[in-house]
């Protein structure tokens, strides 16, 4: 049977290793050098629930069911590749066919709690919107999300939080997924909703339209519509399958 280099070694061991008086990790260390014993330092995966940093930008994260969603909307500027996304167009925000995007009322003061509204030329630009590992979620992953919690008809006062909703809407937040009233941005480029309304993109079309999902201030449903590529609604981002 082979001998460990620690039972081959003739000299005594002695654990303050350093003769500094003190037996601390360094003379661990020089233990484990000393006799042929690799250290490794213990390493923490990142796990849903913790932040994440993305653009500069940290995102709180929550797990909902099997799936790892962003506790909060996107507000990059730049696609993943660290390209700029045209933002503040005016008129020219209804004709183009490019990816797009603006803060509420072109106020960048509604980043934080809106984040940024985006055209559906951007949620599908090959570049990306969301962080490496991440995307934005498909219709059928949007239903997984609100199947598990009950249902269309139930899901959004789950996922509404609790305060920022007008007219009496707040939700209660038990899913963690902190929705927001961020309002939308018409595809002829006026902005409306803001109180009442969040609208999130999916990132699959629906023939000349594609799918979104929108919660509002005066019941507790999630619809499911659809709507033109232009239109400007917020951006979530879930974790890709392992």
């Amino acid at each position: 049977m082979p001998t460990s280099s620690f039972a081959q070694s003739s000299a005594p061991y002695n654990p303050d290793g350093n003769g500094d008086g003190l037996i601390t990790v360094i003379d661990l260390q020089d233990f484990l050098s000393t006799y042929g014993l690799a250290f490794e330092a213990t390493s923490t995966e990142w796990s849903c629930g913790e932040a994440i940093t993305y653009a500069g930008v940290g995102y709180s994260t929550v797990q909902i069911g099997d799936q790892c969603w962003f506790a909060e909307n996107l507000r990059t500027t730049t696609y993943l590749n660290g390209d700029a996304i045209p933002q503040n167009l005016s008129a020219d925000w209804s004709s183009t066919t490019s990816g797009a995007m603006a803060f509420y009322n072109n106020d960048l003061t509604s980043q934080v709690a809106y984040g940024g509204l985006y055209n559906w030329y951007a949620v599908d630009d090959a570049r990306g919107l969301c962080p490496s590992g991440w995307h934005v979620p498909t219709d059928g992953e949007w239903t997984v999300m609100t199947d598990f919690l009950g249902g269309e008809s139930v899901a959004g006062g789950q996922m509404k939080a609790t305060y920022g909703w007008n007219n009496g809407g707040n939700g209660t937040n038990s899913s963690g997924f902190s929705g927001l009233p961020g309002g939308y941005r018409y595809d002829d480029g006026d902005f409306d909703g803001a109180g009442y309304v969040g609208s999130w993109w999916s990132s699959s079309p629906d023939g000349s339209n594609d799918w979104y999902r929108t919660l509002n201030s005066f019941n507790e449903y999630v619809f499911r519509f659809d709507d033109y590529p232009r239109s400007g609604f917020s951006v979530r981002c879930v974790r890709d399958a392992e």
